[in-house]
C-alpha cells in the first residue's frame, strides 16, 4: 500500500470504474478528496469517530469550497466554449492543472491532520465512506461500493 494519501488516491483512481464513481459522488455533492482520505484511513485500520469526522470536515470544507470548487466551476463552465476557441482551451487546461494541484494540496493537508491517528488491523472503510459521503451515499450506494472495492485491492 502506498504510505501517502496522494499515491493511495492515484492508485484507487486508476482502478476500473472509480473515475466514473467519483464523478457520480461529486455530482451529488460529495467531496471526493475526503472520501479518498476516508478510504485511506479505513485501509490503514484507523477507527472512524465523530470527532475525527468533524476534524476532517472542518479542515476540508473551506479549502474545497473556496479553492477547489470555484476552479472546477470555471473549468466546467468553459467546456463548450473552449471546444471552438484554442486560446480559451489553453486557459481551461491551466485551470484544470490548478484544480488538480488544489486537490493535491487538500489531500496533503488531510494527510497531515490524520497521519498520527493510530491504525489497526481492521480495514473497514465503510463507516468512513458512508459518513463522509453523507447524502450522496443514499443516491450513490453503488458508486461507494466501487470505491470500497478498489481501495481494498490496493
Amino acid at each position: 500500500m502506498p504510505p501517502d494519501l496522494w499515491n493511495f488516491s492515484l492508485n484507487i483512481y486508476a482502478q476500473p470504474g472509480v473515475e466514473h464513481a467519483c464523478l457520480q459522488l461529486q455530482a451529488s455533492g460529495a467531496n471526493v478528496c475526503t472520501l479518498l482520505c476516508g478510504a485511506w484511513l479505513g485501509h490503514r485500520g484507523v477507527l472512524c469517530s465523530p470527532d475525527r469526522l468533524s476534524d476532517i470536515r472542518q479542515l476540508a470544507a473551506p479549502w474545497y469550497d473556496d479553492v477547489v470548487q470555484p476552479l472546477r466551476a470555471m473549468r466546467v463552465r468553459w467546456r463548450d466554449a473552449a471546444a471552438d476557441d484554442s486560446d480559451l482551451n489553453a486557459v481551461r487546461e491551466q485551470i484544470k492543472r490548478l484544480e488538480l494541484e488544489a486537490e493535491r494540496t487538500l489531500l496533503s493537508r488531510l494527510e497531515t491532520l490524520t497521519q498520527k491517528w493510530p491504525g489497526g488491523v481492521s480495514q473497514d472503510m465503510t463507516p468512513w465512506l458512508e459518513e463522509l459521503a453523507a447524502d450522496a451515499a443514499k443516491e450513490n450506494h453503488d458508486a461507494l461500493q466501487v470505491l470500497r472495492v478498489a481501495a481494498n485491492q490496493i
